[in-house]
């Protein structure tokens, strides 16, 4: 077998945070780099030590402001242009995922964008998690590793130990997802159908399927403003639920979400750590990623299966 090539990791600013776990369970260190900053705010990333023949993975979520993914743009650059061997990108949220398709006249497709910039930029391969949209792999040319929070939520949902569960999609979008977790704990599924007339917030709202008596847990992708799963959190406890929580991957909260979390019926949200908090709250719950990207990643790297990581 030939060779591999030499392993290296660097961390944009933002993601320094989880970089430092994932690395940690890898079992190696963060590569040195720095950034030059400008007094307007512009801003150039270095490599401190040499990437030549190397793989290097740049670990940085894109979520705002879009600073995070321009420094993930310069920093794959940067790579090829010291002659990396294998640049991969390890996104745990894929930031602008949400513009997808063009829902309304004279929009752009945002993620499609972010997919041309980052093949632009050199990347050879992409490593993310919990696309809000599947299709957003196929806006890429290069190999991209989807990889699904449920090899996490599950164990944890098991663990609760809860009788009469049930699992609730907050959208109509969400269903495969819930579907698959239902099908998986051997539960029913509810779907809450909600109207919206303009982003971050809903119009009405109203739950398909019996809640009376169950346990709830909400799967969603995301948790943004906190405003539908809050929500459908009141609707189905009014509607006689023994209890409702939620599991989001991507802990965006925006706006009034803590607020929101803290007055609503919700017995926990859990979260990963794909995305900084911003505030604390007795609520929220964390399940770090960490073990799950440092272990996808060693497959990659060994060139093994990763199939198992897939599963949603």
């Amino acid at each position: 077998m030939a060779i591999k090539p030499p392993l290296k990791f660097f961390s944009g600013r933002s993601s320094n945070y989880i970089a430092k776990e994932i690395v940690k369970s890898f079992g190696s260190t963060l590569g040195k780099s720095s950034v030059l900053e400008f007094s307007d705010g512009e801003f150039q990333p270095s490599y401190e030590e040499s990437v030549r023949g190397c793989s290097v993975f740049i670990i940085q979520s894109t979520f705002p402001p879009a600073d995070n993914l321009f420094e993930l743009l310069f920093m794959i650059d940067a790579a090829k242009r010291a002659s990396a061997y294998k640049v991969i990108a390890v996104i745990p949220y894929f930031g602008f995922a949400r513009q997808d398709r063009k829902d309304k006249p004279r929009v752009s497709i945002g993620s499609k964008l972010v997919a041309d910039l980052l093949t632009a930029a050199g990347v050879d391969r992409i490593m993310t998690m919990d696309l809000h949209a599947d299709q957003i792999q196929g806006f890429f040319n290069v190999p991209v590793d989807h990889i699904y929070a449920s090899s996490l939520f599950v164990p944890y949902i098991k663990n609760l130990h809860l009788d009469d569960l049930v699992i609730a999609s907050p959208d109509m979008g969400g269903t495969k997802r819930a579907n698959a977790y239902s099908r998986f704990l051997k539960t029913e599924m509810v779907i809450c159908y909600k109207q919206r007339k303009k982003a971050n917030h809903v119009d009405d709202m109203a739950v398909i399927g019996d809640v009376k008596g169950r346990n709830v847990i909400i799967l969603d992708d995301m948790v943004d403003t906190a405003g539908t799963l809050t929500l459908a959190a009141d609707m189905m406890m009014e509607q006689g639920a023994k209890s409702v929580r939620a599991c989001a991957t991507h802990p965006v909260l925006s706006g009034l979400a803590y607020e929101r979390i803290e007055n609503s019926s919700l017995a926990e949200l859990v979260v990963t750590n794909s995305i900084p908090l911003k505030e604390q709250s007795t609520k929220i719950k964390i399940i770090t990623i960490a073990d799950l990207f440092a272990d996808v990643i060693q497959k990659v790297y060994n060139y093994q299966s990763i199939s198992s990581s897939f599963i949603q």
